[in-house]
């Protein structure tokens, strides 16, 4: 499957930056289950060519700016093919110690209630059966629920209230694999949403270490393992680590974002051409907005 994505967010701000600083994580590499055919970073309209690989294998890049500024636009587009692992992942080349994603953060931590989850679960069957047991534990524990949590909500706190969005999901599924000894991470990304079905943001899931496969991936949210509709762009002990944009600014007033992500399946042979079309309705809508 070829997915073409155009990922737009802009920062306004009410009294013009002094500073701006961002860590974007937008630039997605190559894995056994994706492969980017073309892909560019550009912010207010500059192309961004300073992306490094970080110590996680993925890259990154800085962006600073010292003079005056009202907004910021980031857009990220390009067009990825993707194939089906069934979830599984494989080995992607971290040089990370695969046991250092046993580590817990303010995020991930597991309260005495994940833990007792965690390890009711069975475990004659294996790893990777036990952690589907955990993903299925997670779902049904935690509604589906938007606007109930933020982006500073622990998975505890998720947990104990019973709902959440797709960050709460891989948050909550990161604490109890961890409590099970097993290594767990966050991931974004995007997904191309089943017909009929709206989905204009980045999403997240999680990645848990099965000794035999290698890295695979739980999406609890939508009760599944990833497929060929998800495109990977960076992994992190939690969600903050793995945001696609995290930045400091200094400005007195307000600061306003506003995101929108516009993912399609291309067809063979028309790949440009659906591209070309999806940066004009991504120029028009900033021009709207």
């Amino acid at each position: 499957m070829k997915l073409l994505v155009r990922h737009q967010t802009i920062y306004r701000y009410e009294a013009a930056a002094g500073r701006v600083a961002m860590r974007l994580k937008l630039m997605p590499v190559d894995t056994p289950t994706q492969k980017v055919l073309d892909w560019q970073v550009s912010v207010n309209g500059d192309p961004l060519t300073g992306f490094r690989r970080n110590s996680y294998g993925e890259m990154e890049a800085i962006w600073v700016r010292h003079d005056r500024l009202d907004n910021a636009v980031i857009v990220a587009e390009g067009l990825v093919e993707t194939c089906e692992g069934h979830g599984v992942v494989g080995w992607l080349g971290c040089p990370v110690n695969p046991r250092y994603f046993l580590r817990e953060t303010r995020l991930t931590g597991a309260s005495p209630e994940i833990r007792a989850m965690a390890l009711s679960l069975p475990d004659e069957d294996g790893p990777l059966a036990r952690l589907h047991a955990l993903s299925a534990a997670v779902s049904d524990a935690v509604a589906y629920r938007a606007g109930v949590t933020t982006t500073n909500t622990t998975a505890a706190e998720a947990f104990a209230l019973g709902a959440g969005v797709c960050q709460d999901h891989a948050q909550v599924f990161i604490a109890g694999a961890r409590s099970m000894g097993i290594p767990a991470r966050y991931v974004s990304g995007y997904l191309l949403a089943d017909e009929g079905d709206v989905l204009h943001e980045t999403h997240g899931w999680a990645e848990a270490l099965v000794p035999e496969l290698g890295w695979v991936g739980f999406d609890p949210s939508n009760r599944v393992c990833v497929t060929e509709r998800y495109l990977r762009l960076a992994c992190g002990l939690d969600a903050d680590e793995a945001a696609p944009i995290r930045g400091s600014v200094t400005v007195t007033g307000d600061i306003w974002i506003d995101a929108d992500v516009r993912i399609a399946q291309a067809e063979d042979g028309v790949e440009e051409r659906q591209l070309q079309r999806q940066q004009q309705q991504g120029a028009q809508t900033t021009t709207q907005g």
